[in-house]
């Protein structure tokens, strides 16, 4: 949830939001005298109170794994692979989440994806598709969405997550209805994808939010809104390509070190790049009233990453309502702590490897959904609980508060930031050659 910055007329022009550097801030701790690799794109520093161990390394190379978007630069192979020849990978997804006002119930508030289904699915209309999702319950956060679906009959997956602007309820607008539709909408999406023809056989997440936000537009359930994304299209050869939008954010995380972070798109300090729906009544009283319009940007404009995971390797999609309380420092921390703890990274003469049992801790090859107790499972809530706790502990600075000093000093501002919280977490298995 956020405010947003109202005109004459009562409008929503900005949501409320960390600025672009607020999520850099405590990435990477370099006290020794290695130097990152001379692929590594940037580097980031800072001080934290953690003491050198296995879970906080004193080097993270960024961008390693990563690369502009670039045309051509991967294509979506329907047909089998050669497993022979080329490593087969899976996603295991889970989500945990929380609305501001509600306390964190680790056990309830709980999303593991659905396994792998080679049927062709019965509707094919989005818009009913949409409505059938709708019919369920939605997940109780708040105006944070997220999704999770394979692609087709294939074996890639998009996942990702969504920020309702919260602003829009200053006009009796529920943004939730905006981020939770467009979810819906590009689960649908793909879902029901069939390549057109050979020559186009690609499925791209930026395309796959254009055809959501279209869809949210032409729906008159949804009355108007705004939401940030970041989305993913995940490939079994391990190619992964992120569009986001906005300053909800991804990483990828591998052997304790953060492989890629997003930077998120801002117009200022507090003013992501957003998704928007204006009713026509609005718009009928800015053209008799005159004011400042809504701020509304379009899929075309995300930024767009590919990059090549490995086995174990963990991509954490996330909301603000993370973002704002948690470094990525913080998160790594996090997840190298559970990794370790469980197995699934192992110490072995002083350097970092995947356990053997990671395709057991994942709950891999089971029949039916992995529970609460699966690797990612547990990796989701452990990041959603410590973004809940840190955003109400009034004494511990998260990055919006160092970003509120930074750009407004006189303000005061001191400890977390209460908001709705989605963490999204995909574990990267490769899976045995036959």
């Amino acid at each position: 949830m956020s405010s947003a910055i109202a005109g004459a007329a009562g409008l929503p022009l900005r949501a409320s939001r960390q600025a672009a550097s607020a999520r850099l801030f405590l990435l990477c701790v370099s006290t020794s005298s290695l130097i990152a690799p001379t692929h590594a794109q940037r580097s980031y520093s800072s001080h934290t109170n953690r003491s050198p161990s296995l879970y906080a390394p004193q080097t993270c190379p960024l961008n390693r794994d990563s690369s502009p978007a670039t045309i051509g630069l991967r294509s979506f192979h329907s047909s089998p692979h050669n497993w022979q020849s080329t490593p087969q990978f899976t996603y295991h997804v889970a989500s945990s989440y929380a609305a501001k006002q509600d306390r964190f119930n680790a056990n309830k508030n709980i999303y593991t994806s659905d396994i792998y289904d080679p049927s062709k699915i019965e509707v094919t209309a989005l818009r009913q598709c949409k409505i059938a999702r709708a019919r369920r319950s939605r997940a109780k956060s708040g105006q944070d969405a997220f999704f999770f679906s394979q692609i087709g009959t294939s074996k890639s997956t998009a996942f990702g997550v969504a920020d309702g602007v919260g602003g829009w309820m200053e006009s009796g607008i529920d943004p939730a209805d905006f981020s939770h539709g467009l979810c819906e909408y590009m689960a649908c999406a793909a879902r029901t994808w069939v390549p057109r023809s050979k020559s186009s056989s690609t499925l791209h997440p930026q395309a796959l939010l254009q055809v959501g936000y279209d869809h949210v537009i032409d729906d008159d359930g949804i009355v108007g809104g705004g939401s940030t994304a970041c989305l993913a299209v995940a490939e079994p050869d391990g190619h992964v390509e992120v569009a986001n939008l906005g300053d909800s954010g991804f990483m990828h995380l591998g052997l304790n070190a953060v492989r890629h972070f997003t930077e998120p798109q801002t117009h200022g300090f507090n003013t992501p790049y957003q998704l928007s729906k204006t009713p026509q009544r609005m718009l009928v009283q800015m053209a008799v009233f005159g004011g400042p319009s809504t701020l509304s940007d379009l899929p075309k404009v995300a930024s767009v990453t590919n990059h090549r995971v490995r086995h174990g390797d963990v991509l954490v999609f996330a909301t603000d309502g993370v973002w704002d309380n948690l470094s990525p420092q913080d998160v790594l921390g996090i997840v190298s702590r559970n990794m370790v703890d469980i197995g699934a990274w192992v110490e072995n003469d002083g350097a970092i490897e995947v356990g053997s049992e990671l395709r057991a801790l994942a709950q891999a090859g089971k029949e039916s959904k992995a529970d609460a107790t699966s690797l990612q499972a547990r990796l989701a809530i452990a990041i959603a609980k410590e973004a809940k706790e840190t955003g109400l502990n009034q004494r511990r600075d998260g990055p919006f508060a160092k970003e509120v000093q930074k750009h407004f000093p006189g303000e005061a501002w001191h400890g977390g930031k209460p908001d709705d919280i989605a963490a999204l977490v995909a574990l990267v298995v490769e899976e045995p050659q036959e």
